[in-house]
């Protein structure tokens, strides 16, 4: 998750699709308008609606591990053979307190976007 003032597109804007989500609201994806892979979405509610945050699929980047998972969110709907680190909070769906788990940092920087 990162502000959207800190993503760049460097060739072609992504097209956007809505798809259904478990809100009932749905969640935009952002893909790929040449192969359709997602890219980034964008989720309802907590400033995702006034697209003040980019939910960045990792996988897409050009160095994915520079960035390993500080948290693991939605674990109820993993596949059993995935194996999640110990030492990486998990939480079976996305409610967690983010005081708890959040660096200083990440605080600070999402103090516009959540009203922390």
């Amino acid at each position: 998750m990162i502000e959207a003032d800190r993503v760049r597109v460097l060739k072609n804007e992504p097209e956007w699709i809505t798809v259904p989500s478990a809100s009932g609201v749905g969640q935009s994806i952002a893909r790929c308008p040449k192969c359709w892979i997602a890219v980034w979405s964008i989720y309802p509610g907590l400033g995702h609606d006034k697209k003040l945050l980019r939910i960045v699929r990792v996988g897409t980047l050009d160095k994915p591990d520079l960035f390993p998972p500080d948290i693991h969110i939605w674990t109820a709907e993993k596949q059993p053979w995935i194996v999640l680190q110990q030492d990486v909070p998990a939480f079976k769906d996305g409610t967690y307190d983010r005081k708890e788990v959040w660096s200083q940092e990440a605080l600070d920087r999402g103090k516009e976007v959540f009203r922390l």
